[in-house]
């Protein structure tokens, strides 16, 4: 009886590390598959990271890449709002949305996010002057 117990926590535990390797394997899978730019394929695997590990922001920022190139705004969209959901002040999506909603002609939400970015940017500062000279003041 008592083996049958260490056997089961064994099987238990060595499936636990395999999975959590597994887990780790799609994101790095899709993240090398972007820089090949073989899309689908890294779609694919950033999909099947993110049902591994729902909160995983980096696999909804490429994700979004992938959209935009695709050129399909909503779920581009969808995604980066996923990344700012999970992380308010992640720099990249919000420069990202930033210059989308100035694209977009939504100038007020891009001003909102530009403050946010301006708060907390920590490696893309420099983006700040962009920014600032792509949002015109809307006329009230």
């Amino acid at each position: 009886m008592n083996n049958l117990f260490f056997l089961l926590i064994f099987i238990i535990i060595f499936n636990i590390k395999v999975n959590a390797k597994e887990n780790k394997d799609y994101f790095y899978l899709g993240k090398k598959n972007f820089q090949n730019k073989y899309l689908d394929k890294a779609k694919l695997n950033f999909e099947r990271d993110i049902v591994r590990n729902p909160k995983n922001i980096k696999s909804y920022l490429f994700l979004a890449k992938i959209y935009k190139i695709k050129k399909q705004e909503d779920e581009f969209e969808k995604n980066l709002n996923t990344v700012l959901l999970f992380d308010p002040i992640n720099e990249e999506a919000l420069y990202i949305l930033i210059k989308k909603k100035v694209k977009d002609g939504d100038f007020l939400l891009a001003k909102n996010k530009l403050d946010i970015f301006k708060s907390h940017c920590k490696k893309l500062c420099d983006k700040n002057s962009e920014l600032n000279k792509i949002i015109i003041k809307p006329k009230i």
